[in-house]
């Protein structure tokens, strides 16, 4: 997630709100750490339409700290919770699902879900930090992606944290509903390569169940995992809801928000926030970067 900004953006409740940290930026809240004590209230098989219908009943029920997605082997709808989700809580989400709640497979994990600011590297806005993510290209105009939450409300953006070497000025943002941003490189005495760390980069691809991936971010580093689920949405309280993440179960830590994760030379997502640490694992969150790369109409290169 990010820090609390120094300075009220128009909207002052939602502006004062917790910024995930970009590349660099301190790393935002921990990311969520293998499910446990899940318990499933399923008997039975459920189509796509009484799972679709359960997931608007989660949505509906609005309770901060929960992330849910369809589990296609099972036929289930996992809805994950966070540490700060009462027995109450969960109980209120399974009466707005009504006769639907038998679709439901709650999970518990350690943490809170929060919002986590070359790909990786530390990026700095006006007031907080973040993680590049990928940089790209349009029409011979180079850019960064980032997290959505990194650049709302940001203007311009800088490589080092004394704010004294200008990267550029935000030109696109998405967030909530989606989590993804664009800055242009201004400066042109910059160099942009299109790699993360030692990877070279050379195209996006969508990702699937089991497939194994890295993330890299300005706070925690290098970590892999493997993705586990698909289509996900994520309640980060305070009507910040995104949706069609990716889950996984590769570490991240405040200040890795917007940073990449990719498979082998393939881009594949931006982080966009969990529970959970390095030190103890947890479940982290992802914005589809084909979908940016659309939105946008910039490629990596």
């Amino acid at each position: 997630m990010r820090i609390k900004r120094t300075t009220p953006r128009s909207g002052a409740t939602r502006r004062s709100r917790l910024l995930a940290l970009g590349a660099g930026l301190a790393a935002a809240a921990a990311l969520t750490v293998p499910a446990t004590n899940a318990n499933a209230d399923t008997a039975g098989t459920f189509t796509a339409d009484q799972l679709s219908a359960a997931g608007e009943a989660v949505l509906a029920a609005d309770v901060a700290g929960t992330a849910w997605h369809v589990d296609p082997a099972t036929a289930t709808l996992v809805v994950t919770a966070d540490s700060t989700v009462s027995k109450a809580d969960i109980a209120r989400i399974k009466r707005t699902a009504g006769a639907g709640a038998g679709a439901l497979r709650v999970e518990r994990t350690s943490g809170k879900f929060s919002k986590y600011l070359s790909g990786g590297d530390a990026v700095y806005a006006d007031s907080w930090r973040c993680s590049l993510g990928f940089n790209v290209v349009r029409g011979g105009t180079y850019y960064l992606l980032t997290a959505g939450h990194c650049t709302d409300g940001a203007g311009t953006w800088y490589t080092n944290s004394r704010r004294t070497t200008t990267i550029g000025a935000t030109v696109g943002s998405s967030f909530p509903g989606n989590d993804y941003g664009l800055v242009r490189y201004d400066n042109t005495s910059l160099s942009h390569p299109g790699s993360v760390g030692g990877t070279d980069i050379t195209g996006a691809a969508d990702a699937s169940v089991g497939m194994s991936v890295t993330r890299r971010g300005s706070t925690t580093g290098t970590h892999s995992g493997t993705v586990t689920g698909l289509n996900a949405t994520v309640n980060y309280g305070g009507g910040d809801i995104v949706r069609g993440m990716i889950r996984t179960n590769v570490c991240a830590e405040p200040g890795d928000s917007g940073g990449p994760l990719y498979s082998g030379s393939l881009a594949i997502g931006l982080t966009s926030g969990g529970s959970g640490n390095c030190r103890s694992g947890g479940t982290t969150f992802y914005q589809p970067v084909k979908e940016a790369l659309k939105a946008y109409r910039v490629s990596i290169y």
